[in-house]
């Protein structure tokens, strides 16, 4: 495997043991704690999408380096959490 100058920086520093976490032991607990709550999928869905638009979810879910169930689980969350932003690319249909 070929890496970049960084990436063999990251390396070494990593091997000789001087990387320093970037986030307090109290912010990892509570980063642990949100991911284990968010992780937890006891519920099984079943859904009907467009050839086109499971193709396009599957093309970004491979950009994003992730499994596109995943990227919809994702997004469902985000969006029932309140925390899925509408860009404005699409404006609502005029009457």
């Amino acid at each position: 495997m070929k890496l970049d100058k960084y990436e063999k920086e990251v390396l070494a520093a990593f091997e000789a043991g001087t990387l320093k976490p970037v986030a307090s032991k109290d912010e990892l607990a509570r980063i642990r704690a949100a991911a284990r709550a968010t992780a937890i999928k006891d519920q099984r869905i079943n859904i009907r999408l467009s050839a086109g638009d499971l193709r396009d979810i599957q093309v970004k879910a491979l950009q994003e380096g992730m499994p596109y169930q995943t990227l919809i689980a994702s997004v469902l969350h985000k969006y029932a959490t309140g925390r899925l932003a509408e860009t404005g690319t699409n404006p609502p249909p005029t009457a």
